[in-house]
């Protein structure tokens, strides 16, 4: 098949373009070449999708997939209307940030969503839901419902995670910021995750494209308790000193932020307002093929990407050495 994917140098797009190319299609990535290299054996093409002129080249060709990660829907409509004549159906990436709801667990495709962002640009991740539900939309107009396949992606994990969401943990059990080796972790039991593999996702998509998949789907790690999550995450690091959990309450009041940004404790939410943030049905996708490896072997390789990765400036999410040893020894001392 002859895939092309708009992007392909960044973390997702290419590791669906390798994915593609390990299948032995003939693979092709539009991109601005700036987030990084193509994958091996895979056809770069630079473009701007910001510029009118961005896809001349490939709506000269035909395509049996487009596979397209945008989160601008003026992208996404200049790409459909140039490609709907040349590609036989089109593969979204989007979120499940595009639900309106997020506080009732399992929630399947039918849950209500956002409203469609109304201009061409998303100019803050404020509206990122919205933007993603007018990308969703450009996509089923152009394409149908029989040609379009649409993937309400959960959260995303594995190596090459430089959002710091699936890497912090098992990296912070290996490498503890105080001397009898405390990790902080958010006392939330009724917390719950799920972590996709960034591979896994990659696989499933190429598999239903060579499959003529279409439809909207959740595409969702299994699901399990933040607790069961930092489990694995410290028995992957061999961790074995003390764990200190503190409130929802207790984190907020020390200015700890949920889920990713400076000084944060990545995957905690607040409850109850994002109980089914992480807790999507995600059976429709698993019937369509989808298949995720276990959550060890995601966290173990993260941390093996971890310990060699080099980092520039402060991490995306997470606590600092020094944020985290102050703040279990105000808890040490209460």
């Amino acid at each position: 098949m002859r895939f092309l994917i708009l992007g392909g140098t960044a973390w997702l797009g290419s590791t669906i373009a390798a994915a593609a190319s390990r299948h032995g299609h003939r693979v092709t990535c539009l991109a601005r070449g700036e987030s990084g290299e193509v994958p091996e054996g895979v056809s770069f093409v630079r473009g701007d999708r910001t510029r009118a002129d961005a896809y001349d080249t490939v709506a000269a060709a035909e395509w049996d997939v487009v596979v397209d990660v945008s989160r601008q829907p003026g992208q996404v409509a200049a790409a459909v209307a140039a490609l709907r004549e040349r590609a036989g159906s089109y593969t979204f990436v989007s979120s499940s940030n595009v639900y309106a709801g997020t506080a009732i667990p399992g929630e399947d495709e039918s849950a209500a969503l956002l409203p469609a962002l109304e201009g061409d640009v998303m100019e803050s991740m404020d509206t990122y839901g919205e933007a993603k539900v007018a990308c969703e939309q450009r996509v089923l107009d152009a394409f149908g419902p029989q040609n379009s396949l649409i993937v309400r992606s959960g959260l995303i994990g594995g190596p090459g995670d430089v959002f710091d969401r699936s890497g912090y943990w098992p990296l912070r059990f290996a490498q503890p910021a105080t001397d009898d080796h405390s990790v902080l972790v958010p006392d939330v039991p009724a917390m719950l995750t799920q972590l996709i593999d960034v591979r896994d996702l990659a696989e499933w998509i190429v598999d239903a494209a060579e499959d003529g998949t279409a439809g909207v789907f959740n595409a969702a790690g299994e699901t399990v308790s933040l607790a069961e999550h930092l489990a694995v995450a410290r028995a992957v690091a061999g961790h074995t000193g003390p764990v200190v959990g503190a409130d929802a309450a207790w984190l907020l009041g020390h200015e700890v932020q949920p889920w990713s940004g400076p000084r944060s404790l990545p995957l905690w939410l607040p409850l109850p307002d994002y109980a089914g943030f992480n807790a999507r049905d995600s059976s429709a996708a698993r019937a369509a093929g989808l298949v995720t490896r276990p959550l060890a072997e995601t966290l173990a390789d993260t941390l093996r990407w971890e310990r060699r990765r080099v980092t520039q400036g402060a991490r995306r999410a997470g606590l600092s050495d020094a944020d985290e040893a102050a703040l279990l020894a105000e808890l040490a001392a209460r």
